[in-house]
């Protein structure tokens, strides 16, 4: 990094953790030489201006926080061409700095700053199907159905859980779950398909939920959204075979289905949350596409380009920001009608 920085921290992420780290943060930036303003957050309203106001003036947004907040500054910075954003592992998940290879202490992350580079960053747009107004963006993965009882538990659980909050809402959620008859429609109007089960999840990025592999091919530069549709099995084998989400086993299983798309719609047969990064973002029936190289984000130097982009190194020269429809509809797995 070289622009100015506005840090922007969110106090209250990983039960204050973030805030607690803060100062330490800002030495480690100014120490490397780099021009540093911190702010922080109020609200996530508060955030969107802050990363707005900061994007205009040419600063580079680093935020310090979880995965909700890089959402959320990631949507303001798309109305920005050529908006930067980093990412600081502050909150409890981080998983889009696990994807990304940055260290998981801040303070590591910091000190390796200077060797991270710009590179396209796809996101993922909620719209309203019924409403038709504008859409808010997510970096990571948007999901549905069981994923909308494991979040709000997992919101509401103790800080001190950390990272276990998300098995311990898995456990706890399961106790009182009845399937639910989702569709899925692909790049609308498109294919269909319907089934009885647990969730839908829409995926710009492999991983959610503290380290969880629910769409293991997913990139974040492709132009597509990976669907993860995991249909109806008993419970007990549900929870015996929840391990395999770790390692993105699950998808060889006979009740996962994978799909890719730019686009997709999907409704359910009684009301839920769907909740993207961590934060609910809307009701179903809901609207998902991909927003291509939407804002450009610093990635290590160093990270395998075999992880979650396409290939290559990071690019040395900022590449214009857009919010284009995005590729044609590649479903991996051809809808079974049911």
């Amino acid at each position: 990094m070289s622009a100015p920085v506005c840090l922007i921290v969110n106090p209250t992420a990983a039960g204050g953790k973030a805030g607690r780290l803060a100062p330490a943060v800002e030495r480690s930036l100014r120490a490397q030489g780099l021009i540093v303003r911190r702010v922080d957050t109020r609200d996530i309203q508060h955030a969107r201006e802050l990363g707005l106001a900061a994007a205009r003036e040419g600063e580079t947004v680093l935020a310090l926080s979880g995965d909700g907040m890089v959402g959320v500054l990631a949507d303001a910075l798309r109305e920005v061409p050529g908006a930067r954003l980093g990412v600081l592992p502050g909150g409890r998940g981080n998983d889009l700095a696990r994807v990304l290879g940055i260290p998981r202490e801040p303070l590591a992350a910091c000190a390796a700053s200077r060797s991270y580079l710009p590179r396209p960053l796809d996101l993922g747009v909620v719209e309203d199907a019924r409403a038709g107004q504008p859409g808010r963006a997510f970096v990571g993965v948007a999901s549905a159905g069981f994923d909308s009882d494991c979040n709000r538990i997992a919101n509401e659980a103790p800080a001190w859980l950390g990272s276990l909050a998300y098995a311990y809402s898995a456990l706890r959620g399961l106790l009182s779950w009845k399937p639910a008859r989702f569709t899925i429609e692909l790049d609308p109007p498109g294919e269909r398909y319907s089934f009885s089960g647990y969730s839908v999840i829409v995926a710009n990025s492999p991983t959610y939920g503290g380290g969880m592999r629910i769409a293991p091919e997913a990139l974040l530069d492709d132009g597509l959204l990976d669907v993860v549709a995991i249909e109806r099995v008993g419970k007990l084998r549900f929870l015996a075979n929840l391990p395999r989400v770790f390692k993105g086993t699950h998808v060889h299983m006979d009740n996962v289905k994978t799909f890719r798309a730019a686009a997709v719609e999907i409704s359910a047969d009684r009301p839920f949350t769907m909740y993207a990064d961590g934060d609910p973002i809307g009701e179903l029936p809901l609207r998902l596409r991909s927003a291509p190289a939407a804002v450009q984000l610093l990635v290590p130097v160093d990270a395998p380009p075999s992880g979650a982009f396409s290939g290559g190194a990071p690019s040395r020269q900022p590449a214009p920001a857009s919010d284009s429809p995005g590729a044609a509809a590649a479903p991996k797995q051809s809808p079974a009608r049911d």
